[in-house]
């Protein structure tokens, strides 16, 4: 009898997990909401920034999951709306905004097309968890930054959320949520550079998380040569759990003429093409010694 009890127990499909236990809290409706988009409206724009607009009709969801030619955002809610402003895609952007509660999901889905020169270089940040910065940094590459095969980080140019000036002319976005800049909440920090000089980019995350918050998963979507041949896609996810600590993300090599490579350290081995710093672990190690974020839990 007792194997008859624990094939049957064997054979029983585990319950779903917690909504709440993978990072993305559910609403308390028990009717199935309704999403209705009004921006973006479908057809063709010539916008380089496209507006993703839109009501549920379950007050309690917050937030909505936004997908964005397959890329996955966290959206806050205010009272049933969203709104929130993305750098377009050249050429086809689908776009699908998703809302859960106890009744289950409903979707609402658009698609537009952009008449805008692809974007060479965006770099979008999230967190899965209401009320931590997960903050966005990105240093960018100055004609001292690499001498001799050697990085310099601190003569790389740091664009962040107190310095959102990029010497070279990218444009950085704080984290706006409900009209509000810079709060905690699930993103997106967006950076966008339409002209990025050749040399050797440095994208990392700084985690300070608020209240009862203990940790968080960060995901990175980088997107270079958007909309071209060349497109090169990464999506980078890392649990930050140490308050204050900073985490590469990524390195990005734009070697010119539409090319790049791309160096994620928690999942790549360490590059050893021409082109490369030879000292990425020494570069970051002098960073982390002079106080600055980019260092940090080891990772180069």
């Amino acid at each position: 009898m007792l194997p008859v009890i624990l094939a049957l127990l064997l054979s029983q499909t585990p319950p779903a997990a917690n909504p709440r236990q993978q990072g993305v809290p559910i609403g308390k409706g028990k009717t199935l909401p309704t999403v209705r988009l009004s921006a973006p409206s479908g057809g063709w724009t010539v916008d380089r920034m496209m507006l993703i607009e839109g009501t549920v009709s379950d007050a309690t969801i917050d937030p909505v999951v936004v997908s964005i030619n397959g890329d996955r955002y966290l959206m806050r809610t205010f009272n049933g709306r969203f709104s929130r402003s993305f750098p377009a895609a050249s050429g086809k952007n689908v776009v699908t905004v998703m809302a859960t509660n106890q009744a289950g999901t409903a979707r609402a889905q658009a698609t537009s097309y952009a008449q805008v020169p692809p974007v060479p270089f965006k770099v979008i940040l999230t967190s899965d968890t209401d009320g931590v910065y997960t903050d966005l940094h990105v240093y960018e590459p100055t004609d001292s930054s690499v001498k001799d095969g050697q990085l310099t980080i601190s003569s790389m140019a740091h664009v962040y959320w107190a310095d959102t000036a990029s010497p070279s002319g990218g444009t950085f976005y704080l984290n706006s949520q409900g009209g509000d800049f810079d709060q905690p909440a699930y993103g997106p920090y967006l950076y966008i550079h339409r002209a990025p000089p050749k040399g050797v980019y440095l994208v990392a995350t700084n985690y300070w998380p608020s209240g009862d918050k203990a940790h968080t998963v960060a995901t990175l979507n980088l997107s270079l040569f958007e909309g071209t041949p060349q497109e090169v896609r990464r999506m980078v996810r890392i649990p930050l759990a140490t308050p204050g600590t900073t985490r590469v993300l990524a390195w990005v090599n734009v070697l010119g003429d539409g090319q790049a490579e791309v160096y994620v350290p928690s999942a790549d081995p360490k590059p050893t093409r021409a082109g490369w710093p030879k000292n990425l672990a020494e570069a970051l190690k002098e960073l982390q010694s002079n106080g600055d974020s980019g260092g940090g839990e080891g990772d180069y």
